[in-house]
């Protein structure tokens, strides 16, 4: 037996390696451009989940919830119900410096600004991080437009925020989704939120404070949503607007992170050590502290990078904040968010799916319901005359009592002989036809009916005189009985062709007005 030395081989060149790494990109790219179906790639990212370091979850999960959102976006409220997505939601007062702690993270200046309310429509904005070196964004009402511009970006939010609120500080719960592309941010989806203001200015309503308060609470009353509660250093943290919306809905703080900014106004002498370490209102998800671009930064237009690099400095020059690098700084957010959105993500997924799937199982039987689809003009015509032609057999088959005879009680036919021979008929014997009428009025209607000369037969006038008056009598059971009738025939009419009709949901709402404005009609012209 030949024994082989096994020596270690040297390092492959750093060519290779690459040329390897691209090979292995490439192949992963061609898997997920395959565009597996709905519960095989929730199936997939649950593994990815379960097995993959934390940047791989992120690179596989987050894009996937994102994809799922842009869809829902796209359903109604009935559709999307039981379909809510994990998403990180920002809170907090007016001027509380939210839209700074967004702009920071992107790392550009692109949300509109100014000393009154700003946000007033929901911004989804969905950070997507990208190995080239150049930055855009794209809107989901504007499919296939890049903004390479971030001032072109601030103006389409803007845009769109007065084509649905109006221009004069209205406020709407329409959403407005954005994707920002960038090698400078991590993966992340936030829900940029109106802040809560408490006297109403422009065309805002009286009650703006509660209408925010409560499209807030729309969001964040759901377990799927971590809460991004903004409050300025410089207020009283237990007086905060964010902190007390998100002990609403999280009263335990197992999802809320807390946000300090402008820490760099607080007073003399004083600094948030505390509020960060969580001494003043405890959080598990903990605190991080932010210096904040001021309105004179912005109006002289200080970038992000360097306001960034401002805070750089004021934490490490501060000895208040000393041991607490791990909280302070808008990185340490993004990295704090990126990481607590992954680990709530992995935690949603399998119930996420199951509902999902439930919701995919409960389509699938509808669809089945509804059969082949018919193309040509030609088979619409026949299909819509054949769809007539059952309701009118249909119909008459209900009243004439050939269809569905039922034993536990009357309808159809039955029912309207019921109301003709039983309750009206009944109405109609409790009529007294002789009262109020006397002998001298028989009398004085037959003498008069004669004129000068006396009559030897009885005649007819006096007769029908005397029997006007009481059939007026009559009116009131008869028209009872027509609304009776009518009430009939309008059950009947909505029990023909309910599986049929349940197709054509428009056709059975049109042929349902139809037949009713009919029925309604001759029902009027009796009363008339």
């Amino acid at each position: 037996v030949t024994h082989t030395r096994h020596t270690t081989l040297p390092p492959l060149p750093k060519t290779i390696r690459n040329k390897r790494k691209k090979k292995r990109k490439k192949l992963c790219a061609a898997r997920r451009s395959q565009n597996p179906t709905l519960s095989a790639a929730m199936a997939k990212t649950a593994a990815v989940a379960e097995t993959a370091p934390a940047e791989t979850v992120g690179q596989a999960v987050i894009p996937l919830v994102n994809s799922l959102q842009d869809i829902i976006a796209r359903l109604d409220g009935d559709d999307a119900a039981g379909l809510e997505l994990p998403q990180v939601a920002a809170i907090g007062g007016q001027s509380s410096g939210k839209s700074s702690v967004l702009e920071a993270l992107v790392g550009r200046d692109f949300l509109p600004r100014g000393p009154e309310i700003c946000t007033r429509r929901p911004l989804v904005l969905q950070l997507v991080r990208h190995s080239a070196a150049e930055e855009w964004g794209e809107f989901l009402h504007a499919p296939g437009r890049r903004f390479h511009d971030f001032e072109q970006i601030k103006r389409e939010i803007q845009s769109e925020t007065d084509k649905e609120a109006g221009d004069n500080k209205g406020v709407s719960e329409k959403q407005i989704r954005l994707k920002i592309f960038s090698p400078n941010v991590l993966d992340i989806t936030l829900v940029d939120l109106p802040g809560i203001t408490r006297v109403p200015v422009g065309d805002q309503p009286s009650d703006i404070e509660s209408k925010i308060r409560t499209m807030i609470m729309q969001y964040i009353k759901h377990p799927t949503c971590i809460i991004l509660a903004v409050s300025p250093a410089n207020a009283d943290l237990a007086n905060s607007d964010a902190l007390q919306l998100a002990r609403l809905a999280d009263p335990d703080g197992s999802r809320t992170i807390g946000v300090i900014t402008k820490l760099d106004i607080m007073d003399r002498g004083t600094d948030a050590r505390n509020f960060l370490l969580g001494n003043v209102i405890p959080l598990k998800l903990g605190y991080v502290g932010v210096v904040n671009r001021s309105q004179e930064d912005i109006n002289f237009s200080r970038s992000v990078k360097d306001a960034l690099s401002f805070e750089e400095k004021f934490f490490s020059t501060l000895p208040a904040y000393n041991g607490l690098s791990h909280c302070c700084g808008v990185p340490q957010l993004a990295k704090k968010l990126n990481m607590i959105l992954l680990k709530h993500i992995t935690k949603m997924l399998p119930g996420l799916k199951t509902r999902i799937n439930a919701q995919l199982v409960a389509v699938a039987k509808e669809h089945a319901v509804y059969g082949d689809t018919v193309e040509s003009t030609v088979g619409h015509g026949v299909k819509l005359l054949n769809i007539l032609r059952k309701y009118c057999e249909a119909f008459s088959s209900m009243v004439e009592g050939k269809n569905r005879v039922s034993t536990d009680k009357l309808s159809g036919g039955a029912r309207i002989h019921y109301i003709f021979q039983s309750i009206f008929v009944k109405s109609l014997e409790e009529i007294d036809p002789c009262k109020s009428i006397t002998d001298e009025d028989i009398r004085t209607a037959i003498q008069n009916s004669g004129g000068p000369k006396g009559a030897m037969f009885l005649p007819e006038v006096p007769f029908e005189i005397l029997v006007r008056k009481q059939i007026v009598r009559l009116l009131d059971p008869s028209l009872q009985c027509a609304l009776f009738i009518y009430d009939e025939l309008i059950k009947i009419s909505h029990g023909c062709l309910t599986d049929e009709l349940q197709k054509f949901p428009i056709l059975k709402r049109r042929m349902t007005e139809v037949v009713s404005n009919f029925l309604r009609d001759g029902l009027f012209g009796i009363s008339s």
